[in-house]
């Protein structure tokens, strides 16, 4: 039998160790098809079940990494996906939207920058113009660029640019999204280790990745009369194309070897999560941040 999330493995060994990614940097925001080894999505392992059949889905920053992981799983689990992501990123969204197309799934492509407002909302209106609902709204885009030199480093644009991409559209998404969501539905926000370990380095992201956790235990409690769930997915280091495209090659180097499982996560390995939280297995969890780390502890 072919192997799927599953099968058993030693989690240490189960993708490369750092010393597999050697010498490698992008320009932003990088693709996956560039990087070595590539980045595993689940493309050839994920099997579903059906656990979302027939929910609409809305994911930012889907065209690769994560999003791109979290597509294919709900679209294996049942799922239609709208993917928003940037023009810049387009050949990456289009091998996403044909994974899902593979899974017997409707997508829907929409590029754009999400730190226009007015962007925001028409990503909303698009899905129910193509769906009718949103059912699960995912939260996932994210910028960061490592800084050596700490906050000195950080210009206000760089400040800015961080902030609206991972806060602001979080915000809008949500606020337009919310009033279309009838109750079971579910919004699931990407926060990060950064949340709880920040690194010097990358200051501003550490900020808005806090800012996404408070976030979502508010707004888990604004919703709760709605029967809408709110809850974040915490990662860890993940072998992402953010990572050759905005942090030095010495870093990438030794990317995820900090961890006590001694790598970086694969997207396909943050993908369960997410179907968890946007599934009905999920009904009496909101407000909870659930860390991917490898060991490293949320504190």
């Amino acid at each position: 039998m072919a192997e799927d999330q599953y099968t058993q493995r030693n989690p240490r060994d189960q993708y490369p160790r750092p010393q597999e990614q050697r010498g490698q940097e992008q320009d932003h925001p990088g693709t996956g098809e560039a990087m070595g080894p590539e980045p595993d999505h689940g493309e050839d392992s994920y099997r579903g079940s059906g656990r979302l059949a027939d929910r609409k889905a809305v994911i930012t920053g889907g065209d690769s990494g994560i999003g791109r992981a979290v597509a294919v799983a709900f679209a294996r689990e049942g799922a239609d996906v709208l993917l928003s992501y940037l023009a810049e990123e387009q050949d990456d969204a289009e091998r996403t939207a044909e994974l899902v197309r593979e899974a017997g799934r409707e997508v829907v492509l929409v590029a754009g920058d999400i730190r226009d407002e007015t962007h925001c909302e028409r990503i909303v209106e698009r899905a129910l113009a193509e769906f009718g609902r949103i059912d699960v709204l995912v939260n996932n885009a994210a910028y960061q660029m490592s800084q050596d030199d700490g906050l000195l480093g950080i210009s206000t644009e760089q400040f800015d640019r961080v902030f609206r991409t991972n806060v602001y559209a979080m915000f809008w998404l949500c606020k337009a999204a919310v009033p279309h969501m009838r109750a079971g539905s579910s919004i699931i926000n990407t926060s990060s280790i950064q949340a709880f370990q920040p690194s010097p380095e990358l200051l501003d992201y550490a900020c808005t990745k806090a800012a996404i956790v408070n976030f979502t235990k508010a707004l888990s409690a604004d919703l709760a009369s709605r029967g809408v769930r709110v809850n974040s997915v915490a990662p860890g280091p993940v072998w992402t194309p953010l990572i050759p495209a905005t942090m030095p090659a010495e870093k990438v180097d030794s990317f995820g070897g900090q961890t006590p499982l001694g790598r970086a996560a694969q997207p396909a390995e943050l993908a369960p999560p997410y179907v968890f939280f946007a599934s009905q297995e999920s009904s009496y969890v909101t407000g909870e941040v659930l860390g991917v780390t490898g060991g490293q502890l949320l504190t």
